[in-house]
């Protein structure tokens, strides 16, 4: 058969079964525009069958098929639905800039030149703790080391110049 007859007998079928083959998509779980889809699925595959000329003298044949077709691609598209991680919706997706936002860039600016102005006003001894402790991450020994004094001194010497620069940053 030609094409146009081929037409015809498509649209015939489609006039005729189209919205028993949507309610068979729409009750096997799948949504209305998503039914249309595996209905019009369904009519590409039968197209392609081996058996289609077959099919053609046989309309009710061809119609169970579909409806067969219909019915196993509306699971199909379930299964996959369900399968799939839901979507995002846009206003809810965080952007992947992870960048810190210019507020919080100068408030650490701001933060990091105020202490710096802190530990200029300690001692030498105690300036020298905080650097080797914190800045350096030494242990309480290797500091006391560099120092020459015990570590039970480093320990005092470092909670004093705490207690300056929390009062310096906090005036």
């Amino acid at each position: 058969m030609s094409s146009c007859c081929c037409a015809d007998w498509v649209s015939t079928l489609a006039r005729g079964h189209a919205g028993r083959l949507a309610a068979i998509a729409r009750r096997e779980g799948v949504g209305a525009a998503d039914a249309l889809d595996v209905v019009q699925d369904a009519f590409q595959a039968l197209i392609v069958r081996p058996d289609a000329a077959a099919l053609r003298e046989r309309p009710e044949a061809a119609a169970r098929v579909l409806a067969a077709t219909v019915r196993n691609g509306a699971r199909n598209w379930r299964n996959r639905h369900h399968r799939a991680r839901p979507h995002v919706e846009v206003e809810e997706s965080a952007l992947a800039d992870r960048s810190p936002r210019p507020d919080e860039v100068l408030a650490t600016a701001a933060a990091a030149a105020q202490l710096e102005g802190c530990m200029a006003r300690l001692g030498d001894v105690h300036r020298h703790v905080v650097t080797l402790r914190v800045l350096e991450e030494l242990s309480g020994e290797e500091a006391a080391a560099a120092l020459g004094v015990t570590p039970g001194h480093v320990a005092v010497l470092l909670h004093r110049a705490r207690k300056q620069l929390e009062r310096c940053m906090s005036a």
